[in-house]
């Protein structure tokens, strides 16, 4: 079979405008609810494009830790490369995709650090070799080889046991969103999408687009 003849047609459901709520942050709850009541393999993962100063888009995908009115928050390396493209341009896209559901959320918006206590209590909750590997990891920097990385893991476990400290560079991000999207898998490619933006107001305006 060549690539180009896979396809699936969606057929599970569907999604009008009266099918949504008004608020577009309480929408993404009864939806994230619904993954989880379908066990939708890792429901909280979501992939993160950030975009360099020269213009140039990454992507990755991370999990979501915590969503409320104030946004979307997930936590990392403040060093990292989407850390530094976050410094360089503070705007991210979120993309949410339950395939057993054949939906997808689209969430795009201005991202801020969470505070050092948010970032403290979370960092705390981590277990614990997840922790030390926080300190032992200068993610997306180059190492010789997987050796290098075990041994920086063992002289930070050495050092902190079980008691590892948070470090600086580590901490969370929350993406306030001003413009979300629900999109909801239909037959013959005819999909739904309803779009949530933010107008000058700070009102939610709510609308159909073609798919």
């Amino acid at each position: 079979m060549s690539i180009a003849d896979i396809r699936t047609d969606y057929t599970q459901a569907a999604l009008s405008e009266l099918d949504t709520d008004p608020d577009p942050v309480a929408q993404f709850a009864k939806w994230f609810d619904e993954a989880l009541r379908a066990e939708v393999p890792e429901p909280n993962a979501m992939s993160v494009s950030t975009v360099a100063a020269n213009g140039r888009p990454s992507s990755r995908i991370l999990l979501i830790k915590d969503f409320d009115q104030r946004g979307f928050t997930w936590f990392t390396n403040y060093d990292s490369r989407k850390g530094q493209e976050l410094a360089q341009n503070p705007h991210a896209a979120l993309l949410f995709h339950w395939i057993p559901l054949e939906r997808e959320v689209r969430i795009e918006g201005r991202v801020e650090r969470v505070s050092s206590a948010e970032s403290e209590q979370y960092f705390q909750s981590r277990p614990v070799k997840s922790r030390l590997s926080a300190l032992a990891s200068a993610q997306s920097q180059p190492v010789a080889d997987r050796a290098v990385l075990e041994a920086q893991y063992a002289k930070v476990e050495a050092q902190y046991g079980e008691h590892p400290p948070r470090p600086e560079h580590w901490g969370g991000y929350r993406l306030k969103p001003d413009y979300i999207e629900f999109w909801q898998g239909r037959a013959s490619r005819l999909h739904d999408r309803i779009v949530y933006s933010l107008d000058k107001d700070g009102k939610w305006q709510r609308h159909r687009l073609q798919p």
